[in-house]
């Protein structure tokens, strides 16, 4: 029996979908618990140690000393599926309780073994034997002695104090590996290994460089599997499910949407036409003519739209866009066609399932968001999934309603070595940004737009800093430190570690729950106190 323990987000969902499959397989018993947090993790393990000896961990477990933090007996065996880096040093040279799957080809740069652990017994052994005999030694002897031993003492400051550096250099800064569902690929599971990867691009959590080698590696398992069912010519059934390799727009949701609406509320079209100005949508109008669409056709559901002007609709966009600089408006991605009727590209049900994960349209709780998350991954699930695209879609909305709103009301603060943006308790869809995902997705929007905007180019070079309401009765907000937004940009984020040194040394009362160490809860009279220690920590 195996305990599977889940973190909620995207990747760790189609990761589970393919674990549950091979112990379905293969008849493995398992019980499968979602995790939100550190806390959900430690009270999920103390639940079930009794019963289970393996647990498996995704997308969870990596980044900290999981022996130190969970104490657990010395029969328990953890096999930790993580994409967070860096993995903590003791997870990465226990190899009796802990079993971390990586792709062998990620380089996690890890220090070696002797710099930063040593054999403390035979020091301390050596030095209190000829201690013991030292009462009956002539002096010069001692002193010999004694010189011996302060030497040894100095080496030990030094190996130290360059342990403590290396340490620091390896766990400076925070990002994320290869996407846990390319660990675990298997050909019947490639639609649930395209949406893993496809999360880390529309969350930003990879660089675009390392997108498109995954990209080409999935292609090349999708491009086998659809091979191989082509020599079963006439087995496929009218409601087969296929999955085929594009070079689709980045517009977000647009098949579902109409695509006026989807231009609207893409962050990569939003940002280039600064839809935000009276100018930006005079040039979005202007677009629209070059490209000479009938605004009748572009503002109706992209279903509904004639059949003559969507069987070019990629060419003639990308035609207008290369003349708005809009080079890249193309991206390499997959689709799924369930039947004649159905087609999702990868983002859309990444959208749709991190719309559900974190909805808030009613009071459920985590699991039972976790759940519809979930079944939206599963092809009988089909109105769950469609359930999601409109939740995602009231997000975008909301997203991009909340980027204007802080562009054209200068709520983004230059705090000297970080932008700092703060949404007020009242702000429409304040609700929706108190879960991680979303609030991380609109920093990235916001920064994005900012940058686009903003003419002081020494702030277009600066991270960005922002906290929304979390929790009013408790009186607490969530703060989210996202790297700097440039084309070269390795995505790597430095911000756990400061959020703990300020926290630290201002006392403030913070809660580092989150698996991602860049999330953090804090009690909002301490705010201030807290960024000014930041300011000082960064500048």
């Amino acid at each position: 029996r195996v305990a599977l323990l889940v973190a909620s987000d995207i990747d760790a969902l189609c990761a589970c979908k393919i674990l549950q499959a091979l112990f379905h397989c293969d008849q493995v018993q398992y019980t499968l618990v979602p995790v939100t947090g550190w806390q959900d993790l430690g009270t999920a393990f103390l639940e079930h140690k009794e019963q289970f000896q393996h647990f498996v961990l995704i997308n969870c477990g990596a980044n900290v000393d999981l022996l130190e933090m969970l104490q657990p007996d010395d029969d328990s065996i953890f096999f930790i599926c993580d994409t967070h880096r860096p993995v903590d040093v003791v997870n990465v040279y226990n190899d009796t309780q802990i079993k971390l799957l990586i792709k062998q080809d990620d380089d996690l740069g890890v220090p070696s073994y002797d710099d930063i652990f040593r054999d403390e017994d035979d020091e301390e052994g050596g030095d209190s034997g000829n201690e013991s005999d030292g009462g009956s030694e002539p002096s010069g002897k001692r002193r010999r002695f004694d010189e011996r031993r302060i030497e040894r003492q100095r080496a030990k400051r030094e190996w130290e104090a360059r342990r403590r550096e290396i340490l620091f250099d390896y766990e400076q800064y925070e990002y994320h590996g290869t996407s846990v569902m390319h660990c675990t690929v298997i050909s019947s599971s490639c639609r649930w290994a395209i949406i893993g990867l496809t999360d880390q691009w529309v969350h930003d959590k990879i660089t675009h460089m390392k997108y498109v080698t995954d990209i080409a590696t999935m292609q090349r398992h999708v491009s086998r599997h659809n091979h191989r069912n082509e020599d079963e010519e006439n087995s496929l059934s009218i409601d087969c499910m296929r999955i085929s390799f594009e070079y689709d727009l980045r517009l977000t949701l647009y098949q579902h949407w109409s695509l006026y609406e989807s231009i609207c509320n893409s962050c990569y079209t939003s940002c280039n036409f600064k839809l935000w100005t009276l100018n930006g949508q005079k040039k979005l109008q202007e677009f629209l003519a070059d490209m000479g669409l009938p605004l009748k056709q572009v503002r109706q559901k992209f279903n509904s739209m004639d059949m003559s002007i969507k069987e070019n609709l990629r060419d003639v966009i990308e035609e207008s866009s290369n003349k708005y600089g809009m080079k890249d408006i193309r991206i390499q991605t997959f689709g799924v066609h369930f039947g004649f009727k159905n087609r999702f590209l990868a983002s859309d049900m990444v959208h749709a399932t991190a719309a559900l994960l974190e909805s808030t349209e009613k009071d459920e709780s985590n699991s039972d968001n976790f759940i519809k998350a979930l079944d939206s991954l599963s092809r009988s699930n089909l109105d769950r999934l469609h359930s999601g695209i409109d939740l995602a879609k009231k997000k975008l909305i909301a997203i991009q309603q909340t980027v204007a709103s802080c562009i054209c009301t200068n709520l983004i603060l230059s705090q000297g070595p970080f932008l700092y943006c703060y949404l007020m308790e009242g702000t429409p869809d304040v609700k929706l940004f108190s879960k991680p995902m979303a609030l991380t997705l609109l920093s990235k929007y916001l920064l994005k737009a900012f940058v686009h905007s903003t003419r002081n180019k020494r702030c277009k070079l600066l991270p960005l800093i922002m906290a929304a309401p979390k929790d009013v009765e408790k009186g607490t907000v969530i703060v989210v430190g996202i790297p700097p937004e440039s084309e070269t940009s390795d995505k790597k984020n430095f911000f756990g570690r400061a959020f703990e040194k300020a926290a630290e040394s201002t006392s403030s009362r913070t809660l580092h729950d989150n698996f991602d160490t860049s999330i953090i809860e804090l009690k909002t009279e301490d705010r201030s106190k807290f960024l000014d220690a930041l300011i000082t920590l960064l500048s």
